[in-house]
């Protein structure tokens, strides 16, 4: 379970360096915060508000994920127009998608503060 679930977050995350989110494995019934979103749900608003950032990322890196049952706590960067943005998201992932994502990160630099 463990591969599966990292390799299920990984779809996600290449997903947004290819700007195709069509190809991310979210529950319909998502669960997702960050400080750009604040608390939601649903895939459809998930994707959604991350299309109007998806021409402004060049690409996506992964520095480690740690996985413990159905969670994968994920340390990434995003490069892009804003510059590097570090993040430290924790995916929960049941039954072959992610049905929660909750990203930690300083948002000053997309808010140009």
């Amino acid at each position: 379970m463990r591969e599966e679930n990292i390799k299920i977050v990984e779809t996600y995350l290449s997903a947004l360096k290819n700007k195709d989110l069509s190809t991310a494995l979210l529950a319909d019934d998502l669960k997702f915060e960050d400080p750009m979103t604040g608390k939601s749900t649903g895939a459809e608003n998930l994707k959604a508000f991350l299309a109007g950032f998806l021409p402004a990322i060049n690409d996506v890196r992964v520095i480690q994920h740690i996985c413990e049952g159905e969670y994968v706590v994920t340390h990434w960067e995003v490069d892009g127009i804003f510059g590097i943005i570090s993040i430290l998201q924790k995916f929960r992932v049941e039954n072959g998608k992610i049905t929660e994502a909750f990203g930690y990160f300083d948002p000053k630099p997309i808010l140009g503060s």
